[in-house]
């Protein structure tokens, strides 16, 4: 197992190659592990567990680090943040990692509009970080009072195009088998539906998505709205009403 683990971390290099002509010489990895393996997440955990303590809490995944601090006060805020950059930068530099300063941004969750357009200054390395009203965590859109608004209308428009998509595969006397569709359905429009839900499934516009989740079955059973008093079926539609009834998606 040892020896199977250097050899994914050590003695790695990488080459350039243009238009299959041109090539670059060969150049050697000094750190990192590779992408898309299963293993490299989990070495990445135990590197980092030993990561210092902070003032603020500290949420992680894989390679994403979040702190948060809680305060009515401003300028205790920033002052605590600012703090916890410090000792993470210093933790950062001593285990040769290197902090995504395009990418680290500050934000504040908060009810009060009278400071809505307030922005918070958390310092780091002498600079002060980009601040973002709408920051995208792990492919959510967070906005500033967590009403996942601006998300669900950004999912619904992916949705959508996926849907109308799917309406390619059918036809009156023609399209894709049942299986293919119930297949199609499931890895286009629920998968993406269903990404992140635990953290917006409460949201007050998850009607948004909905909408579309309910055109997409209505597309694949061959159904037409159901203010609708006539019902026309496609000639594979009794198939289709089958994977509705064993796998119902409910919101």
């Amino acid at each position: 197992m040892v020896g199977m683990i250097m050899e994914l971390v050590g003695n790695r290099s990488f080459t350039l190659i243009t238009n299959n002509i041109k090539r670059s010489r060969l150049r050697r990895l000094k750190n990192c592990v590779q992408q898309g393996s299963v293993l490299a997440p989990f070495l990445l955990s135990i590197y980092t567990s030993d990561l210092p303590t902070t003032i603020s809490r500290k949420y992680a995944y894989a390679d994403t680090l979040a702190i948060m601090h809680a305060d009515g006060d401003w300028q205790a805020v920033e002052r605590v943040l600012s703090k916890d950059m410090a000792t993470i930068g210093g933790y950062l530099h001593n285990w040769t990692f290197k902090l995504s300063t395009t990418k680290t941004v500050a934000a504040v969750f908060r009810l009060n509009n009278k400071e809505a357009k307030r922005e918070l200054k958390v310092n780091f390395n002498s600079e002060t970080l980009r601040f973002c009203s709408e920051p995208k965590c792990l492919g959510i859109t967070l906005d500033r009072m967590l009403t996942y608004r601006r998300h669900l209308e950004s999912l619904r428009k992916k949705l959508t195009s996926r849907v109308a998509l799917l309406r390619r595969l059918l036809g009156s006397g023609w399209g894709a088998e049942a299986t293919a569709l119930r297949t199609t359905t499931l890895a286009l429009v629920h998968s993406t539906a269903e990404n992140c839900a635990p953290a917006w499934r409460r949201s007050a516009h998850t009607r948004l998505i909905d909408l579309v989740i309910n055109d997409a079955l209505r597309t694949v059973t061959g159904c037409l709205c159901p203010n609708q008093r006539t019902i026309f079926l496609s000639s594979q539609a009794p198939k289709l009403l089958s994977f509705v009834a064993k796998e119902p998606y409910c919101v």
